[in-house]
């Protein structure tokens, strides 16, 4: 019974490892729509790490295989075949998907209060904080205790209720 036992392991271990080369992960780029020269290829790998999926959310168009982020991906290479800068071609991809397509979203009129809002949380949390702890310390102090009021008590904690 061990020897058939070992068999079927060793049927099991063959057959995960023919499997093996078909789950390895799906590339997110085809061939056909990289640059043939490596130099202008690695340049629009950098300007598409900068550019975020919207289908994703936080992947960029080079990390994901989304139908949006391939259009991305040649949109970014039709720009650079035209001639544009890194910014302009930026600028013309966030003007027409928004500031939120940009994986380090600048600072503008439009979202700085999201860029601000952290802060005030934090100043508002430690104002909160210093108030709460100034007003116990005030109630600690205002103590309208007599003298003999406060000699019965500490005799009722040395001796008990009784």
């Amino acid at each position: 019974m061990l020897a058939v036992n070992r068999s079927k392991l060793g049927q099991l271990l063959r057959i995960l490892m023919l499997l093996a080369p078909l789950s390895s992960p799906a590339l997110a780029i085809d061939g056909d729509e990289m640059f043939s020269d490596p130099a202008k290829e690695a340049h629009a790998r950098e300007i598409g790490r900068q550019l975020r999926c919207m289908v994703c959310q936080n992947q960029s168009i080079f990390d994901s295989n989304s139908g949006l982020a391939k259009d991305l991906r040649v949109l970014v290479r039709q720009r650079m075949d035209e001639g544009e800068s890194d910014k302009e071609i930026l600028n013309y991809i966030a003007g027409r998907y928004g500031d939120y397509v940009l994986l380090n979203p600048r600072l503008s009129l439009q979202n700085a209060v999201l860029w601000a809002t952290p802060g005030f949380a934090l100043m508002l949390g430690v104002g909160l904080m210093v108030a709460y702890l100034k007003s116990r310390k005030t109630y600690a102090a205002q103590s309208d205790i007599s003298d003999e009021e406060r000699r019965m008590v500490q005799k009722l904690l040395k001796e008990g209720w009784s």
